[in-house]
């Protein structure tokens, strides 16, 4: 709604319609951020809401005096407190029995505790549960006052928290000002005199990665006093804990809702349980609530029933783990009827009809025996703490990434450390950090080796490159099956019968170690594999022998030689003519090759610099794997169709394109995507469609089927 392109601030009349326009302005915003936070169905693109955003700054920078401390804006800045206010909650907060237990157990421990405290029968309904997700963040209670957001304080010791305002009104899931976003879903009409909303404080799993890219660019640029953070749960806890919000509001934080403390309707009413079940009759209502109040309730949130329901939702939800994009610790549990809730009342410090149930801790303590380094399919090399057994995330964890070089180090993991184990995503065991107090004499730092582990290559490391990587590449057996499958795709030799998991059954069964294993192995070889008949054996070996005809161009390219694509392949192959005059070209020959430079070129020379690499393609060529022999680039003009330029549109029966392409390739000629005026002549098959329009009026020479014998000199 930008209304006026221009406004004079001293115009009394100008003042009283921007007011109107600062008023719709952050309406507009917070009804954008609630169905993109809330909601998560954006009604605008972000160009839109950036558009709206600034608009509303420029306005208030215009009439300071209209400035509301609840606006959109201020969420960002203001000033750095000198330190935290100690606070005591109007309702406690409250902590959760804790169920460590099986999916099983724990979730019917926890039935038969209500079924029994509610004195039901055996015979009698199930009991109705909300089920939900258990953040792995910092809980928080955010206090309302005539629907403005005053105060905002941790759990601290459940009686008293620290308040911490000044950084909670920098995350932009929180409302500042509350408004009654949809109606239908509220349990009140009204909103309340005071409401104090519950919930947790996280960091989304790429928000963290962001943070910690962002923190290591700083640490590189030499910047003092950063650090990157071990895990979501420490960032988003340090970043509520600043004393200054420009920190915390660098730090992308996030919210979910999930229940309420005090809340009073009007000034002369006291907070009573009973008020509040008489008012939400459910704790579905009451989430439901929160949604339409502008709060994010997590989808996760479900309605079931008994034991089995439990038990179901604690299996389905430790499925879904690995792929949320925050971390969880378990779920909780709740009588969703808020009159069983009232009944059953609370034991100490916990209340009866809730419980929270975790899985298995995701870190643990234990001690490296060992680093060893394993090496990928594509040659990268990886440092591997080797660790004594221990119980992480419901598995035995006894091997545990370390990254590479620079983490290695950073971390500075040394044998017979103490050191903390996570499993990252419930997948791969990392190392977390040491615990250098735990540390016994000085042990040898670790260093990445100098030589592939494997195959005893050189191992290097690129400039600018975190990994190191084995140069072994055809020769390795840690990267054989890659290079198998490489070498094999239609881009390369292209031999289409040898898939996946075809490569996959010969490497391990032992019959190719090599490529040249692959034009050596016979019938019976195949027919040997599981599932492998006599018609499929010999359609396998009819494409392996088919690959041998190929260019030198696919040859290069399925070599595999680190930052030789297909374009680079196609240019090596012009400039040098064959082979043997490639593995002999020096840095500076290398380099004087069209779009060459001097990553590719060190790496060119690296391959063949390793014998066996060398080996590999003279054993190739020696089991008939040929190619028709160019011309160096130097003498390619003599080439018949060299400095034209042809286009190929349509289908061809004779051909297929990659085919032709190569064909003219080889004449000299340059085969461009689309039709210019440098265009020497069009190809046109069967249903050519606006490329032969365009050539026809540019008056460009059209070439069919028919006259593509008089062009590949097939005359």
């Amino acid at each position: 709604m930008d209304l006026f392109s221009s406004i004079n601030p001293n115009d009394p009349a100008d003042q009283d319609t921007a007011q109107i326009e600062l008023s719709y302005l952050k309406d507009a915003i917070n009804l954008h951020a609630y169905n993109y936070y809330v909601l998560d169905a954006p009604t605008v693109p972000d160009a839109e809401y950036d558009r709206l955003f600034k608009r509303l700054e420029h306005l208030e920078s215009l009439y300071p005096d209209l400035l509301d401390p609840n606006s959109p804006t201020q969420r960002v800045g203001g000033a750095a407190i000198d330190t935290f206010v100690s606070h005591r909650h109007a309702v406690p907060m409250l902590s959760l029995k804790t169920e460590t237990d099986s999916e099983s157990t724990g979730a019917q421990n926890f039935d038969a505790r209500i079924r029994k405290e509610l004195s039901l029968e055996m015979d009698a309904p199930l009991v109705e549960y909300m089920a939900e997700l258990k953040f792995d963040g910092l809980a928080m209670n955010i206090r309302y006052e005539a629907g403005k957001l005053v105060q905002a304080t941790t759990r601290g010791d459940g009686e008293y928290g620290e308040d911490v305002t000044h950084n909670i009104r920098t995350i932009s899931q929180i409302p500042l000002e509350l408004k009654i976003l949809d109606p239908g879903a509220l349990a009140h009409p009204t909103i309340p005199k005071v409401l104090e909303v519950r919930g947790e404080v996280y960091m989304r799993l790429d928000d963290f990665q962001k943070l910690n890219e962002r923190q290591r660019d700083r640490i590189a640029k030499g910047a003092r006093g950063e650090r990157t953070f071990v895990n979501p749960r420490n960032a988003a806890a340090g970043a509520v804990r600043q004393l200054d919000p420009r920190i915390a509001a660098e730090r992308p934080l996030s919210f979910f809702a999930y229940g309420v403390g005090e809340v009073l309707w009007n000034e002369d009413s006291q907070y009573e349980p009973k008020e509040l079940v008489s008012i939400f009759k459910t704790h579905k209502d009451l989430l439901n609530s929160l949604k339409a109040l502008g709060f994010p309730v997590n989808v996760n949130a479900e309605l079931v029933h008994g034991a089995q329901g439990l038990v179901s939702y604690h299996q389905r939800m430790g499925e879904l783990r690995r792929t949320l994009p925050f971390d969880i610790d378990g779920v909780v549990y709740k009588l969703n009827d808020t009159n069983l809730q009232q009944k059953l009342g609370f034991i100490t410090r916990e209340p009866k009809w809730a419980v929270a149930h975790k899985y298995p801790a995701q870190e643990e303590l234990t001690t490296v025996i060992g680093i060893e380094v394993q090496v990928g399919r594509t040659g990268k090399l990886t440092p591997v703490a080797k660790l004594s057994p221990v119980f992480v995330g419901g598995v035995t964890v006894t091997n545990a990434t370390l990254h590479n070089q620079d983490e290695a180090q950073r971390k500075d993991v040394r044998v017979g450390d103490t050191v903390i184990v996570r499993r990252a995503g419930d997948v791969i065991p990392e190392v977390v950090g040491v615990i250098l107090d735990k540390r016994v004499g000085s042990p040898t730092p670790f260093q990445m080796p100098s030589h592939c582990p494997v195959c005893n290559s050189l191992a290097l490391r690129e400039a600018g490159e975190a990994d190191y990587r084995c140069t072994g590449g055809l020769f390795c057996p840690a990267q054989r099956k890659q290079a198998f499958l490489h070498f094999a795709q239609r881009k390369a030799v292209n031999i289409e019968d040898l898939g996946e998991k075809l490569v996959d059954q010969l490497v391990d069964t032992g019959v190719l170690k090599t490529l040249p294993d692959m034009y050596r192995m016979g019938l019976s070889s195949l027919i040997a594999l599981e599932r492998m008949a006599e018609k499929s054996a010999t359609n396998v070996l009819k494409s392996i022998e088919s690959s041998k005809s190929t260019t030198l161009a696919r040859f290069l390219f399925g070599l595999g030689i680190r930052h030789v694509g297909e374009t680079t392949a196609k240019d090596l192959s012009k400039h040098f003519g064959s082979i043997d005059s490639l593995m002999q070209a020096s840095i500076e020959e290398l380099l004087a090759v069209k779009d060459v430079g001097p990553v590719v070129a060190s790496s060119v020379r690296t391959f063949f610099d390793q014998s066996h690499n060398v080996e590999v393609v003279n054993q190739l060529r020696a089991c008939g794997v040929t190619w028709p022999e160019s011309l160096p680039s130097a003498l390619s003009a003599t080439l018949p169709l060299a400095g034209k330029t042809y286009v190929i549109t349509g289908t061809l029966s004779r051909f297929g394109r990659e085919e032709l392409k190569e064909k003219l390739e080889t004449l000299g000629a340059k085969v461009a995507s689309s039709v210019s005026a440098k265009t020497t002549a069009l190809i046109a098959g069967e249903s050519a469609g606006s490329k032969l329009t365009k050539a026809q009026e540019l008056g460009i020479q059209i070439i069919d089927e028919t006259a593509l014998d008089s062009l590949l000199n097939f005359e």
